[in-house]
């Protein structure tokens, strides 16, 4: 029985501070110097987007972290792109199709929409 009421006890506090925490505003959990850091962090993200944007590609080079997700991967036959070799995929970034080398990421080709 004593058990029981212990067990009780802490659920029912538990529930009381966790409603308690996410009741509080978010601008009451951060100073004012953490603010300044989140924004900071966001135009650095955005300073990083627009270089990405802006980037000129070329043979050789090693492709973008950013761009290696599925997202950017597309099937060869739908653009009428040439077959891709052994482990090597095709990339639509920015309206250019850009042939990678699965291995090592080093871009091959380029060709523009």
């Amino acid at each position: 029985m004593n058990k029981l009421i212990a067990i009780c006890t802490i659920a029912l506090n538990l529930m009381i501070s966790s409603q308690y925490v996410q009741a509080r505003p978010s601008y009451q959990n951060a100073s004012s110097d953490e603010n300044g850091v989140e924004e900071k962090r966001r135009e650095r993200e955005e300073r990083g987007v627009r270089r990405l944007q802006q980037h000129k590609w070329q043979a050789g080079y090693v492709m973008p972290q950013h761009y290696r997700g599925d997202g950017y991967k597309v099937e060869y036959r739908d653009y009428n792109l040439s077959k891709p070799g052994r482990n090597q995929q095709w990339y639509k970034i920015n309206n250019d199709f850009i042939l990678v080398d699965a291995d090592n990421n080093n871009i091959i080709q380029i060709r523009g929409q």
